[in-house]
């Protein structure tokens, strides 16, 4: 499904980030979401991105009329947030897909809420929808600097402010995240959600496994895949199913890639392993899994992959293809 939305309003919300509040082009309700939820953005010049929802989605109409995301100003794009912050203004019509949710609220008598940086958007979904519910919630948000703390002012102002503490890299000790005080006791039932950079989501991680956290309480969304080393990387080959075709996969080559080449289309939006819209059932062989989409259990089991970045452990996969 897809819509084409208008940009109502495109403000600047911190150093480097823009907010866009995009509305249905034919003045339509546009479809409810979760806190956690994100779209895909067809972002002028041709490349789908996903960016989270960080507003709410409820019973007033004035929240069902509208769609918020933020948008950070990465030097080294690859034409998505580029393109968001130079191409597209307000008035500007832009196709999106359909709210989709990996990263949903738990029911749960108590929810600890982490963002770093530009993590903030989901985030701050789920704080609004807490606070709404009036459940017992705690927010960290951690940020370079006050002026590259997306909507402060806004969470300042709020009604749960008091339940958020900000956390800055420029800032004295006294209000720098200590993760390890944090999640020294794990609390039976509190459910923990992590967004930011990988670097980041990896020291919260970390630490509360090595605290005793069970992971059936620890919740993440990555917006990047960290970067591989492929210097080990051999050639394999794929078997589809359907048509009973054998491709090689060469080492600098991932599967969506070859299967292209050869007129098979797979149907991508990231192809970092980070959205899951490749996702591909493996019947046979063991898939050498690089994304962040996937639990480690279902990594585990090995019936599944995303072939826009993951390869292979065995010389053959055989795919649901």
């Amino acid at each position: 499904m897809t819509i084409e939305v208008r940009v109502r309003r495109k403000r600047e919300v911190a150093e480097g980030i823009c907010a866009f509040e995009l509305e249905r082009a034919d003045g339509g309700a546009l479809p409810a979401f979760g806190a956690g939820s994100h779209i895909d953005v067809h972002v002028p010049g041709g490349p789908v991105r996903q960016y989270s929802l960080s507003n709410i989605h409820g019973a007033d109409p004035a929240s069902r009329g509208h769609y918020r995301i933020a948008v950070l100003r990465e030097p080294a794009s690859r034409g998505g947030s580029a393109g968001m912050h130079e191409k597209v203004n307000e008035g500007d019509l832009l196709t999106i897909g359909g709210p989709r949710n990996h990263f949903p609220l738990h029911d749960a008598p108590r929810s600890l809420l982490l963002a770093g940086g530009i993590g903030v958007t989901p985030i701050l979904c789920m704080a609004q929808r807490l606070a709404a519910w009036g459940a017992d919630f705690e927010m960290h948000y951690c940020t370079r600097s006050a002026a590259r703390t997306a909507f402060r002012d806004e969470i300042a102002s709020s009604p749960f402010a008091d339940n958020v503490h900000f956390h800055h890299d420029d800032g004295d000790d006294a209000q720098k995240l200590r993760a390890a005080e944090l999640l020294a006791h794990p609390e039976p039932g509190t459910q923990v959600y992590v967004c930011g950079p990988g670097g980041f989501i990896d020291h919260v991680m970390g630490v509360a496994k090595a605290q005793g956290w069970p992971a059936n309480q620890l919740h993440t969304e990555y917006f990047t895949a960290a970067a591989q080393d492929t210097s080990g990387d051999q050639p394999f080959q794929v078997k589809l199913t359907s048509s009973g075709q054998t491709y090689a996969v060469p080492k600098d080559r991932s599967v969506v890639e070859t299967l292209r080449a050869h007129g098979v289309e797979v149907m991508t939006a990231c192809e970092q392993g980070v959205c899951g819209t490749c996702l591909t059932r493996v019947l046979e062989g063991t898939p050498d899994h690089r994304d962040v989409y996937l639990t480690d259990e279902e990594k585990a089991a090995g019936d599944q992959f995303l072939p826009c970045c993951s390869r292979a452990k065995t010389p053959l996969l055989v795919l649901d293809l």
